[in-house]
């Protein structure tokens, strides 16, 4: 990403959603040196991830029935409730209604009209990642979508972003500086797999994080690959199932 701090309209956080909080905790140790932290009282049980001591994402186990294992990446706002009724407004839902977090912050569980799950949080104490696209700490996300130009009215139309005119992988930005891409659920794609927000973290070693991610208990959906000018990433699935990418930092944007 070209933000290198929480930005109103831009990635500011990341979630996993978790069958199993400690084994999780475990798992992203080994693969990104993160430290786990108790979680504090009034949060039900929310558990932060930490890296040289600054937060870097969460964790919390699933809450509702058939809810999947993934990660869910969180957009800054200065208004959660104008931006949750801005989604409805543009054909999205509210899965989670705007909701106080007791001093932190407000937060919303949203979704695109095609499905794609994402949050959006209105900081207070909390203002979100304290960093960004150093390695170990989030660095990009990417929305997979069926419908690309559906998808581009409805983003820039609640956050206003930018949308580069990259040919095959147009980009998401707040006056352009990007933070996010767009691919294309195309027919090679199975049926079942529905429109999805995925998130990306910075690594100093693809080959070797990917190594661990799968020496670990994950499985790598996508081997360490060279994207045509672009960076070289990796896409794992996690033990419990949640997916993630990685890709090599310096090279976001």
């Amino acid at each position: 990403m070209k933000i290198t701090e929480p930005t109103p309209g831009a990635p500011c956080w990341v979630e996993l959603g978790t069958s199993d909080v400690d084994a999780a905790a475990v798992y992203y140790r080994q693969v990104f040196g993160w430290q786990a932290t108790e979680p504090r009282d009034g949060t039900g049980g929310y558990t932060l991830f930490r890296l040289d001591g600054a937060p870097v994402a969460g964790a919390t186990s699933l809450h509702a029935p058939g809810q999947p294992t993934a990660w869910t990446v969180s957009f800054a706002t200065r208004d959660a409730d104008a931006l949750a009724a801005a989604v409805s407004e543009a054909g999205g839902r509210q899965l989670v209604a705007p909701t106080d977090v007791p001093d932190l912050g407000r937060f919303a569980v949203l979704a695109d009209p095609e499905g794609a799950v994402f949050s959006v949080w209105q900081a207070r104490s909390f203002p979100g990642a304290g960093l960004l696209n150093a390695p170990g700490s989030l660095g990009w996300v990417e929305l997979a979508t069926r419908d690309e130009e559906a998808a581009k009215h409805f983003y820039t139309r609640v956050f206003g972003w930018s949308v580069g005119t990259h040919e095959d992988y147009p980009q998401f930005g707040i006056d352009g500086a990007d933070f996010g891409g767009m691919s294309a659920l195309d027919e090679f794609y199975p049926d079942d797999v529905r429109a999805h927000w995925l998130p990306y973290f910075a690594v100093a070693d693809v080959d070797g994080t990917a190594a661990r991610a799968a020496d670990s208990g994950g499985m790598l959906l996508v081997p360490p690959t060279d994207v045509p000018d672009g960076p070289r990433v990796a896409v794992v699935r996690d033990p419990q199932g949640a997916h993630f990418g990685i890709h090599l930092a310096g090279t976001e944007g």
